[in-house]
């Protein structure tokens, strides 16, 4: 969020900036035009009707005539300075008297305007001889020429020069009128974003967040399983084949040959062996969950819990067998889980599995008879690292179903699973 308020303000500061200076250069031109504009209107309107021939000669009389219409009506607070030159590049009238009658040459843009008629405006070059007066005036001027004439016809050219304050207050002008909308968008737009990105940036951490905790769980589950497997390989299989290995040996340290009884009985040892490896087998992947349907697996699933001293009654609604195999796939771990639990842990003499369809949501229910226990003790449990039912917990709520335990001591206990089918 910090990150995306300072890009927004730098963003800010930029659009801020370039709108400056593009209202600055706008305004100048404005004001440039309005300051040709203006010269147009004196010049024509006001300094030529007041020309003679006579000031063409240097008559005083004519001069002072048209320095009372040059100072009345022309020079303002933006005018500060107003010369009269004929073709040759002599100055027959300025407000500065002191160059009436002082020659100079005239450049070639002076000289165009003259023969072209053209309007001309510039930032003028104080440095030239000329404009030794006008330094006094300020650092920068605009200069504006255009032609004018005499009665008689003779080209002369008129020259105004301006501050270049004006032309600076101009663009500052625009930039004020523009800004406030400018800026002002841009600002509500940085506030309007602000909400929408903080509520992006929570609903990015939240989905982080979920994607760590199923990464967590699948972790958990897989441990769970790693933890179950290696506890029924210790207790199970890997005691009975170390029996038969030490009773084998034995028969050969006692130098005799084994019995038909004794090696019968190391036999059968070993199938069971092999029916309890294979039954782990099917605790990983039940190979008829998919090819032979849930309830299939889930008779394998009692009837190995009956195997195991605990009858286990099976109850599998009709339309429950038609349920989608990621659904059937949670119901039978369920179920795997539940009996599990039953087995090692309730003590029971009997249970009951029964599994529904109820709007639209597959439920599973498995009940026993056993000792029950205290909730604070599932959570002891959990503690101490049996983690099945968390684990268990977890993925259900992954496919938006829930698991329930509710267990009282000396009352048996009953798992309730439910699970949308979409």
């Amino acid at each position: 969020m910090g990150q995306f308020a300072l890009a927004g303000l730098i963003a800010l500061a930029i659009v801020g900036l370039a709108t400056a200076v593009a209202s600055r250069r706008v305004g100048e031109r404005e004001a440039v035009s309005d300051a040709r504009t203006t010269t147009v209107s004196k010049a024509k309107g006001l300094v030529e009707p007041a020309i003679t021939n006579d000031l063409l000669d240097g008559n005083e009389a004519a001069r002072r005539t048209l320095g009372r219409v040059v100072e009345r009506d022309v020079i303002d607070k933006n005018l500060l300075r107003v010369k009269l030159w004929t073709q040759s590049g002599r100055i027959i009238y300025s407000d500065e008297a002191r160059l009436v009658g002082k020659q100079y040459g005239l450049g070639d843009d002076e000289k165009d305007a003259i023969a072209t008629g053209r309007i001309v405006a510039q930032v003028s070059d104080l440095d030239e001889p000329e404009n030794r007066y006008e330094r006094t005036l300020g650092q920068k001027l605009l200069e504006v020429y255009l032609p004018v004439h005499a009665p008689n016809g003779t080209p002369l050219l008129f020259e105004g020069y301006y501050t270049y304050g004006s032309v600076k207050a101009s663009g500052t002008r625009l930039w004020r009128s523009f800004a406030p909308i400018t800026l002002g968008a841009l600002v509500a737009l940085e506030l309007v974003q602000i909400p929408l990105a903080y509520s992006l940036a929570r609903r990015l951490r939240l989905r982080q967040l979920e994607r760590e905790a199923l990464l967590q769980r699948a972790i958990d589950a897989s441990e769970v399983e790693r933890r179950q497997i290696a506890s029924d390989l210790h207790d199970g299989v890997v005691q009975d084949l170390a029996g038969v290995a030490y009773g084998l040996s034995a028969a050969a340290r006692d130098g005799r040959t084994a019995d038909g009884a004794h090696l019968e009985q190391s036999a059968e040892t070993v199938r069971e062996s092999v029916r309890a490896l294979r039954s782990l087998i099917v605790d990983l992947y039940p190979p008829n969950l998919r090819e032979e349907g849930l309830e299939s697996a889930l008779q394998d699933l009692t009837d190995r819990a009956r195997e195991r001293g605990v009858p286990t009654q099976l109850e599998v609604d009709d339309p429950v067998r038609a349920v989608p195999d990621r659904v059937a796939g949670l119901l039978y771990r369920s179920a795997q889980e539940g009996l599990r639990n039953v087995v090692d842990h309730a003590q029971a003499t009997t249970a009951r599995l029964e599994v529904s369809l109820v709007d639209h949501t597959a439920v599973l229910q498995l009940a026993d008879d056993g000792r029950g226990f205290d909730e604070h003790l599932l959570a002891e449990r959990v503690a101490a690292g049996h983690v099945g039912l968390k684990a268990l917990r977890g993925l259900l709520a992954d496919a938006g179903g829930s698991l329930e335990v509710d267990s009282r001591p000396g009352e048996g206990t009953t798992m309730r699973v439910r699970v949308p089918l979409s």
